[in-house]
């Protein structure tokens, strides 16, 4: 079977792709300084290995909020522990539309200067609310921006993109 590059593969395949490879980048640099994950040392006792899997409060959140004509999407962004033992990044809020025109929240990723499509990910078609919530693999090398765009079914019509990986500097 031939092999198909990282590059030629679309969508989920290609940041699955791009993630592995860097995954196994960090895990080489990782091996080569002595440094380990902390989640990739095996849980001591079966009650150590219940905490580990426990759903994690964020110790720190970064507010986000973008909006664009009558639809304003907010809420909080955090990174935890991940199943792999690298972060996940964690994005939760709420799209809240106050006119009768339909408005949809998307998010835009790049994997290690991969560009993906943008993907919208709810919708809301008047006056309502609806459930904003993703979790991503993540990586340093990852960006990714937010935007409320009229409509269901693209970017034409959007409110400013506004990142969700870039974080505050705390002094």
């Amino acid at each position: 079977m031939p092999v198909r590059s990282p590059l030629r593969t679309r969508g989920a395949d290609r940041a699955r792709a791009l993630a592995t490879g860097a995954s196994a980048a960090l895990l080489a640099a990782v091996s080569v300084t002595g440094l380990a994950p902390q989640a990739a040392a095996e849980p001591s006792s079966p009650a150590a290995a219940q905490t580990a899997r426990a759903p994690q409060a964020p110790q720190a959140t970064v507010p986000w909020s973008v909006s664009h004509g009558t639809a304003t999407a907010s809420g909080d962004r955090w990174t935890e522990r991940g199943s792999t033992g690298f972060p996940d990044l964690v994005i939760r809020g709420t799209l809240a539309n106050s006119g009768t025109e339909c408005y949809s929240v998307w998010f835009r990723w790049m994997y290690d200067l991969a560009p993906a499509q943008p993907r919208k990910h709810v919708s809301q078609c008047g006056t309502g609310t609806a459930p904003v919530e993703t979790r991503l693999f993540y990586l340093p090398t990852y960006t990714g921006s937010v935007a409320v765009c009229r409509g269901t079914t693209d970017t034409s019509d959007c409110g400013p993109w506004q990142s969700v990986t870039s974080w505050p500097v705390g002094g």
